[in-house]
């Protein structure tokens, strides 16, 4: 399959290397000094499990640059990048293309199919845990990479047998791919980790072994985990699993010291993902009729601190 990834930063370098490492034909969409170093030296993804991977050369260049027709194309920019890679795919995506973004913010894919009503945008999701640690070099501290992927109800599956022969090409290149049936359920379950950790994260600047001890951080954790997991039984979703037990047995297992992007973002005084990750949240509150309190103390917060 030739894939495009739109975005290289931890996500999307992470997984284009994984995919080219073994043979796939990727293109690394990014831009200013990341560009530039992958060109020279190639991707390096630094991981504590299977050491140093090295693609070079690797296939790279801007958005404008990119004309190619890929059978997939991963989206993963942040959320406030969106518009620029539904731009991209208007201009490169053809009728036979999977577009598949996996952000971090819930629905997505829903947000593209809307602009692109031509086109396929599945909705999907990833767990993993890595950044740019240098132009041209991420890290990839925890071993968890994981790709969720999947088709909205009443959407056209004329390329569902693409979509199945990509979770095998994924996981052929050791990412645990998988074609979900319900991609809502899977989507917002993951949306009920990431969103609570990021919005207490910076809600209290704290690192990711701040939650794995009893005190008011982990307990806002858990209390915004049982909001989202509320608001996905009013949207008439059932989740196989206790969300709050799963997010204590993902936050316990991490290293000391991690914060998630949006605190990244944050900390460099740059724009983040706050209103997809925390805004998002209260307005489908109210959409649904479900009290979310913790994410409107959190928003409210933001307001003020002038958090974008």
């Amino acid at each position: 399959m030739k894939f495009a990834i739109v975005g290289t930063g931890g996500t999307g370098g992470t997984i284009g290397a994984y995919l080219a490492l073994k043979g796939n034909d990727v293109t690394f969409i990014a831009r200013g000094k990341h560009l530039e170093a992958i060109r020279e030296r190639g991707l390096t993804i630094r991981t504590s499990h299977r050491g140093d991977i090295l693609i070079h050369p690797a296939k790279a260049c801007t958005m404008e640059e990119y004309g190619d027709t890929p059978d997939v194309m991963f989206i993963c920019v942040k959320y406030y990048g969106l518009e620029d890679a539904i731009s991209l795919a208007r201009r490169t995506a053809g009728p036979d293309t999977l577009i598949l973004p996996i952000l971090n913010v819930f629905g997505t894919g829903e947000v593209m199919q809307e602009k692109l009503p031509h086109l396929t945008c599945l909705d999907g999701c990833m767990y993993i845990f890595a950044k740019i640690a240098e132009p041209g070099i991420i890290e990839q501290p925890e071993k968890i990479l994981r790709v969720i992927y999947g088709f909205r109800p009443g959407q056209d599956t004329r390329l569902a047998p693409k979509a199945k022969a990509l979770e095998e090409v994924l996981r052929a290149a050791d990412i645990r791919g998988h074609f979900s049936d319900n991609i809502r359920r899977d989507a917002l379950q993951k949306f009920a980790f990431v969103s609570p950790m990021g919005a207490a994260g910076l809600y209290f600047d704290a690192v990711s072994d701040t939650f794995q001890h009893e005190g008011p951080e982990r307990e806002m954790f858990l209390g915004l985990i049982k909001e989202v997991a509320a608001l996905g039984n009013a949207m008439g979703l059932t989740f196989e699993k206790d969300l709050a037990e799963t997010g204590l047995k993902l936050i316990d297992a991490f290293k000391p010291g991690l914060r998630t992007s949006m605190q990244r973002d944050v900390l460099a005084k740059g724009p983040s993902e706050f209103d997809g990750l925390v805004n998002r949240i209260v307005k489908l509150g109210k959409q649904y009729h479900v009290p979310v309190p913790l994410y409107e103390k959190i928003s409210a917060w933001g307001k003020a601190n002038h958090v974008s």
